[in-house]
């Protein structure tokens, strides 16, 4: 077991550094890495999904490397058409906006630098993590998709699902479901509302890599699979699943490993020409001493996992081994 804790280069999801978990099993290293405003219960998916990556071997793959997109945090422009010409290659784009404190103005510049960055060719997506209530996005969608040269879609633009359905009436732009699919106690209600046009799935909220392939089959969407700020050790099952899906029609949101100023593996999975090959990394005993966590951080997630095995009842053998 290895707690890790490694600032970020852009202040990203209003927070500075990323910290986390990393297990051991029979099939390598896991990562379990809730956010801290998750409860528990809501936490106890992304063990689920660790202990299944560290016991058990990746479902067979259909496609040896995963285009993705670059992830564009709320910065101004230059810095934006900076975190694009450094991509690796990405020819997609997924900006934040809805960012507390900041104006249209501001997403504006940002989209118009992100365009001017990818050229005409590129696709730009923008992700407003629930910010905004219907009129709101209604109205930011129509100057949004103008500076950026058409959007490509809309990422949980409004919280609910029914606010997704109802913004998806009024608009040209495409919707995706992300947290209406991850954090929904009922995940099938975006399809029974008719809600997206697209949905994102992330294996450690969603309980892993299986569980998001039924999902992903039962819905029935075209799907996205997007990190959830994690290490390349995380990162690693979001490759898994891409790789797995039988169809898989927009680039992926797991390019983020830049988005740290380090890693916990010998080579983070980095896109190389706008895709990353399917792999899982090698974690470096020099990058985990890197990497460890305050005792008082760890000390808070040793307890934090605990009272995770407790939701799930992981036996005591398996707790000791960690």
């Amino acid at each position: 077991m290895h707690v890790y804790s490694i600032p970020l280069r852009t202040r990203f999801r209003r927070i500075d550094a990323r910290d986390g978990v990393l297990i051991h099993g029979p099939a390598g290293w896991a990562e379990v890495s809730p956010f801290w405003d998750y409860d528990d219960v809501e936490s106890s998916a992304w063990l689920r999904a660790a202990r299944e990556a560290a016991t058990q071997p990746n479902p067979p793959h259909v496609r040896d490397r995963i285009p993705v997109n670059v992830t564009v945090p709320a910065v101004d422009g230059e810095r934006a058409r900076a975190i694009v010409l450094a991509s690796g290659g990405c020819t997609t784009a997924k900006v934040k906006v809805a960012e507390p404190g900041q104006s249209v103005d501001d997403e504006v510049e940002r989209l118009e630098a992100v365009r001017d960055a990818l050229g005409p060719g590129g696709r730009i997506r923008i992700d407003a993590n629930g910010g905004w209530d219907v009129e709101t996005a209604v109205a930011r969608l129509t100057v949004l998709d103008r500076a950026a040269g058409g959007l490509e879609y809309v990422e949980q633009p409004s919280p609910t699902v029914a606010d997704l359905a109802a913004v998806r009436r009024r608009t040209s732009v495409p919707v995706a479901a992300d947290e209406s699919i991850r954090r929904a106690e009922d995940p099938y209600e975006v399809k029974r509302q008719d809600a997206a046009d697209v949905v994102v799935l992330k294996v450690q909220p969603l309980g892993g890599v299986r569980a998001c392939l039924d999902l992903a089959a039962d819905i029935g969407l075209p799907v996205v699979v997007s990190s959830a700020l994690e290490t390349s050790v995380g990162l690693a099952q979001g490759i898994a699943l891409a790789a797995a899906l039988p169809e898989l029609p927009y680039a992926c949101g797991l390019a983020t490993a830049h988005l740290f100023t380090d890693d916990t593996v010998v080579r983070p999975l980095l896109p190389v020409g706008g895709s990353i090959a399917v792999r899982r990394p090698v974690v470096s005993p020099t990058a985990l001493e890197r990497t460890q966590a305050p005792d008082d951080v760890a000390q808070r997630w040793r307890a934090r996992l605990d009272r995770l095995a407790d939701v799930l009842d992981v036996p005591a053998d398996e707790r000791a081994a960690w």
